[in-house]
């Protein structure tokens, strides 16, 4: 199992998000709007909801994960990203700030375990350059000079100097 993406990554993700939606209401409603309406920080809101959960159906993340590096996979280990009404349920919960203070020792909190998702680092879904190899192409019929299951990296040079 993947493990979750730290608290502290998190946090950076959804401080982006923020201000990204904040200037979003910003450059829509002018300045001197959004600084004398006083529910202008709802307007954000509904912009960080609806952000939030079409970036997580169709990119995996919101802008500030993707900003991030992080990712929200389903915990049933699916690839695909999760569809939007559980992404809209999950960015309406996290907007809510209460459910994502409400979390497991896995580090999930009460939005991904109602819509059965984590949010983990993108460096983590992608195979370790320890265990991925590239074998080189040559001509058909050509060795390459080295050997692909064992010592020889893609990057090293396997003949004379």
């Amino acid at each position: 199992m993947i493990e979750t993406a730290s608290w502290a990554r998190r946090l950076g993700a959804i401080t982006v998000d923020w201000i990204a939606c904040t200037l979003v209401v910003v450059f829509v409603m002018g300045p001197s709007r959004w600084s004398d309406d006083p529910i202008a920080g709802f307007y954000a809101s509904g912009v960080f909801v609806l952000e939030s959960a079409l970036f997580t159906t169709l990119l995996g993340g919101s802008f500030g994960k993707l900003a991030t590096r992080l990712r929200v996979i389903r915990e049933d280990g699916q690839g695909r990203p999760i569809e939007l009404i559980p992404a809209l349920l999950r960015s309406i919960m996290i907007a809510l700030v209460v459910p994502p203070l409400v979390f497991r020792p896995d580090g999930r909190g009460l939005h991904d375990m109602a819509v059965k998702t984590r949010t983990v680092r993108l460096a983590d879904l992608r195979p370790s350059a320890s265990r991925t190899r590239t074998r080189r192409s040559g001509a058909p019929g050509e060795s390459y000079g080295g050997s692909y299951g064992g010592d020889s990296w893609a990057g090293d040079s396997s003949g004379s100097d």
